[in-house]
């Protein structure tokens, strides 16, 4: 028979829970906070040898480019120096040398035909060896005339390895604290969250499963949490109360799945934050390449063309002059035909570099504008100034050095430039600025090259 509408069932007998045996408790949150002070020592200490091990050859790998670049700076003024027997340049070049702060030791061996060799050396105070430093050796040798090739010593450069333990030693402090902090933080955040999101909330699961009788069985286990929150301690509470394990089965599932959906969304906007970014890098690397010359790095006519247009609005919005020199470089197919294309091409690159390098403002450009020809744009410049400027590029690229037994101007290679200036109140455009230039230099060339000619 059912029982009468209203009458209350009687919950049947239970026996009570078996409680715990006594002795010490061993807390959850306890040991949780022991294994992660355990791991981050641990992964200090791993972290900390890695990064020092990285950051001490890359300390070495760096000095070792300083010293090849050192190399590359000096072996050919020290090659000069020997095969002219300037021993006082040579002892300036070696002291030089030796205030590097990578540099520990110097040493030049000058070898002398018939003779004993010669050794110019410096070292740094208190250097006593290059320890793990990087130590290069180099042989000298100099070109007395072209084709001609003479061994004239050996330079000996050795690291300096002080610089290196100063180095590693700020290095592994910012190292130390970075993990030491990552690290603790990492704890302490691993402890909170623990604490806040199980500790609580199984201590009073706990508490609840002990007061637990047959007198009160209809009490139901209420947690202090947000009740939209459905998690493992959800199905827990569920599985107390109304043993709805397929209901938390359920919502476990559903909550899974949102997260899964929400990974695999941040994995595609991930995705596609970087497909975006590479495009943009290509496209920027597009734009450069397109007004840069590949050969000598400089600008192109492209962007010579385009620089021209804006410096000539520029100029005549504010009223000011606006100096053009074209460059070119002085019987350069002979130069080709005599040395080889290969040289051709390091001889042109030599030239812009030393036509870029006397370009102190920040407004002015060199451009290649053709096979041996160079623009440059002066702005807000005047007549004097852009021949006392030319005069010196003039003498910058003579002074290169750069050997050339077929030009009718001089055993190095030279260059003529010719000048033009657009006044303020002049209606000209560039164009015509460019045909004056060039005329002015076909002047400097018809007047013995290795000039500077204007036609204003």
């Amino acid at each position: 028979m059912s029982p009468p509408q209203g009458s209350t069932v009687p919950a049947p007998a239970v026996a009570p829970l078996p409680l715990a045996p006594a002795g010490r408790q061993h807390s959850l949150g306890w040991r949780l906070v022991w294994t992660t002070l355990i791991f981050c020592v641990f992964f200090i200490l791993v972290s900390v040898a890695a990064l020092t091990w990285t950051a001490w050859n890359a300390g070495v790998e760096r000095m070792d480019a300083e010293l090849a670049q050192i190399e590359q700076i000096y072996s050919g003024t020290l090659s000069k120096a020997i095969w002219e027997l300037d021993r006082e340049a040579l002892q300036a070049h070696v002291q030089s040398v030796r205030k590097v702060p990578a540099v520990g030791s110097i040493s030049v061996q000058v070898a002398l035909a018939n003779r004993p060799a010669e050794v110019f050396e410096a070292s740094r105070t208190g250097w006593t060896g290059p320890g793990r430093a990087p130590t290069r050796h180099l042989v000298l040798s100099y070109e007395p005339y072209p084709g001609a090739h003479e061994t004239v010593g050996e330079l000996v450069l050795q690291g300096n390895e002080h610089v290196l333990w100063q180095q590693l030693r700020r290095q592994l402090a910012t190292i130390v604290a970075a993990q030491l902090l990552q690290s603790l933080m990492l704890a302490g955040l691993i402890m909170l969250v623990f604490h806040r999101m199980v500790t609580v909330h199984v201590r009073r699961i706990a508490e609840h499963l002990a007061r637990m009788g047959p007198g009160n069985l209809s009490l139901q286990l209420q947690l202090e949490r947000p009740r939209r929150r459905r998690d493992e301690l959800t199905q827990l509470e569920s599985g107390v109360n109304q043993l709805q394990a397929s209901l938390a089965v359920h919502l476990e599932s559903q909550r899974r799945y949102e997260q899964e959906l929400a990974a695999h969304r941040d994995d595609l906007a991930r995705l596609v934050a970087e497909r975006t970014a590479e495009l943009e890098s290509a496209n920027a690397r597009l734009q450069s390449l397109a007004r840069t010359d590949t050969l000598t790095g400089l600008p192109n006519r492209r962007h010579f063309d385009e620089t021209q247009a804006m410096e000539l609005r520029r100029a005549r919005r504010s009223s000011q002059s606006l100096a053009l020199l074209v460059c070119d470089i002085d019987s350069f197919k002979d130069y080709n035909d005599h040395y080889g294309h290969a040289m051709g091409d390091r001889c042109l690159s030599a030239v812009a570099q030393a036509l870029k390098t006397h370009l102190v403002r920040a407004g002015d450009l060199v451009a290649r504008i053709g096979g041996e020809e160079f623009g440059v744009i002066l702005p807000n410049t005047d007549r004097l100034g852009a021949q006392l400027l030319a005069e010196r590029l003039v003498k910058a690229v003579a002074d290169c050095g750069i050997a050339h037994a077929h030009s009718p101007a001089a055993r190095v290679v030279t260059i003529s430039v010719g000048l033009a200036v657009l006044h303020p109140d002049s209606d000209d455009d560039f164009d015509a600025l460019f045909q004056r230039a060039d005329a002015a230099l076909y002047r400097a060339k018809a007047a013995g090259r290795n000039q500077v000619a204007g036609l204003d």
